[in-house]
């Protein structure tokens, strides 16, 4: 088995390479897409794509992570069924109200 280490270098690189690919998308759909809807938008490089990548994460997504993830470690251990249902009840109660 892996160590913790090996996993955690293998885990950063992985996230290396998809934000590179992810910033190359973004730089061929503007150049592509945007450029060609009006006049008076530049070609973008490479660089400007992660920059715009980055703003549109902080205005839109924000860096907080997975939406509704951390309330499962919160308490130390696991929920029971009826706990889990009482907590299910309580959410969806909102929506039919």
């Amino acid at each position: 088995m892996k160590s913790c280490k090996s996993k955690c270098a293998a885990f950063a690189a992985l996230a290396v390479v998809c934000i590179a690919a992810l910033s190359y998308v973004v730089m061929l759909l503007w150049n592509h897409v945007v450029v060609s809807l009006a006049d008076g938008i530049h070609v973008i490089d490479y660089c400007h794509a992660v920059g715009l990548l980055i703003l549109s994460r902080i205005l839109f997504g924000g860096f907080r992570g997975r939406h509704g993830h951390h309330h499962r470690h919160c308490c130390g251990e696991a929920m029971s069924a009826d706990e889990q249902e009482k907590v299910r009840c309580g959410l969806f109660s909102r929506f039919t109200e």
